[in-house]
């Protein structure tokens, strides 16, 4: 397939995939909503597998089975919670897990061979960026009373971030840092400056995101932290994706999504970035 052509099956799936997400995230009830992306992220675990070398059928089913078990025992332990404490706590847990992959990115080396214990640390990391994620969005879409509005900004803020950065990158990458790039070693294209140009991006969407979730001038502010923060924690999620592809030497999570790849490489961004909005919502009260 030629470049152009490529291009083309990528924006027409984008913009397939697009109105059918903003609909469901707009339009369903908090439960079907969770069951739907309990299964987006179930595939993208799957692939995650993948990654970390597990190549058997059984295995990698049972494994998915496992993880499945726990989002429903964590629905289950959530119903008798009015505050949701058990989905709040995992939560939380996801985001010491990307503080503590922060660490991972530094010292890339570590779990890159094929042994097995370095297979257990990618599966147990594989569970702690899907569950966490899908509690996070459970979270914040349950939230009263324009949650179905704050998930989409939630969102359409790592969306927005992951173009921005593209763009800047294409267009001032090498220009204000000169030769300096994020990280070389992990994802070589990515760039200071795309970094900057995503973080614009999710400040502009914030911004009128603010609004559009009910909120006014007086939680403005605090929302333009917490974007910042889901930002850059979206760029650790598709580093730290980046990071498992390298170490298997494979270019996509999978190729389910024509022209995008696996749905990991789609989602990876958003695994980092939900429970860290869901943080910040909580702490400031938006």
């Amino acid at each position: 397939m030629t470049q152009s052509g490529g291009t083309k099956v990528r924006v027409i799936a984008a913009l397939t995939m697009a109105p059918i997400a903003i609909a469901a995230i707009l339009l369903l009830p908090t439960p079907w909503l969770a069951a739907l992306a309990a299964l987006v992220f179930l595939v993208g675990l799957w692939e995650w597998f993948k990654l970390a070398e597990i190549d058997d059928t059984l295995p990698r089913t049972l494994l998915l089975v496992a993880n499945l078990l726990l989002m429903v025992l964590l629905v289950w332990a959530s119903a008798g919670s009015p505050d949701l404490v058990p989905l709040r706590l995992v939560s939380l847990l996801g985001v010491f897990w990307w503080v503590l992959a922060l660490l991972w990115l530094r010292f890339f080396n570590f779990a890159s061979d094929h042994e097995t214990w370095a297979r257990g640390f990618k599966l147990a990391a594989g569970t702690l960026a899907i569950v966490p994620a899908w509690c996070a969005l459970c979270l914040i879409h349950a939230g009263q009373p324009y949650g179905h509005r704050w998930l989409f900004v939630a969102l359409a803020i790592v969306w927005a971030a992951d173009s921005g950065a593209y763009f800047a990158g294409r267009h001032f990458g090498g220009r204000l840092f000169g030769s300096r790039k994020l990280a070389p070693r992990i994802s070589p294209n990515k760039t200071i400056e795309g970094v900057f140009g995503g973080v614009v991006a999710g400040l502009l969407v914030a911004l009128g995101g603010t609004f559009f979730a009910g909120a006014g001038l007086v939680e403005l502010p605090y929302v333009l932290i917490v974007a910042v923060a889901t930002v850059l924690f979206s760029v650790v999620g598709d580093l730290f994706e980046s990071l498992l592809k390298r170490h298997v030497g494979a270019k996509d999570s999978g190729d389910v999504i024509p022209g995008h790849g696996g749905v990991l490489d789609r989602v990876d961004g958003v695994l980092a970035a939900l429970p860290i909005f869901a943080l910040g919502k909580e702490l400031f009260g938006f």
